[in-house]
């Protein structure tokens, strides 16, 4: 594995990782639904959920959740001989809106979340996704190969 590639990597997601927690939390104060809260969440991990974090430990939380996904796709686009340059955007959106699609469902799990069925919050965290995805495709293609 190349270091050079984990560092990028490392980088790419810090920085697309806040800007999907700076959108979601704007997103919060703005509507009311608790999407931010719902990204901070730990509440569906078995021992994380006894315990209570300030937010700045859950915003941690979820930069290195970001940094990890992004070593992995990085590592994988690097070595991958299918994902030509030009796709690698289109494969870290359909990967990231997966995993976001995959996720809003452990909102059922706490109360501070919102409510599964909430239209508004499902349109908001796949949006929040989507940015993700495309700067993650945009920044690993500058970067990575």
């Amino acid at each position: 594995m190349n270091s050079r590639i984990v560092m990028e990597a490392t980088w790419i997601g810090f920085l697309s990782g806040m800007v999907m927690a700076l959108f979601l939390g704007m997103m919060q104060t703005v509507t009311g639904h608790q999407v931010y809260t719902l990204l901070l969440n730990v509440d569906y991990i078995p021992i994380m959920k006894e315990y209570h974090f300030p937010e700045s430990i859950e915003v941690l939380f979820h930069l290195i959740v970001s940094v990890i996904l992004c070593i992995i796709l990085a590592i994988i686009y690097s070595k991958s001989e299918r994902i030509p340059k030009k796709r690698i955007i289109y494969f870290s959106l359909i990967v990231n809106v997966v995993i976001g699609l995959l996720l809003y469902p452990t909102t059922s799990f706490s109360e501070r979340t919102p409510s599964i069925t909430s239209i508004s919050a499902w349109f908001w965290w796949t949006v929040a996704h989507v940015i993700f995805g495309v700067l993650v495709g945009i920044l690993l293609r500058s970067c990575i190969k």
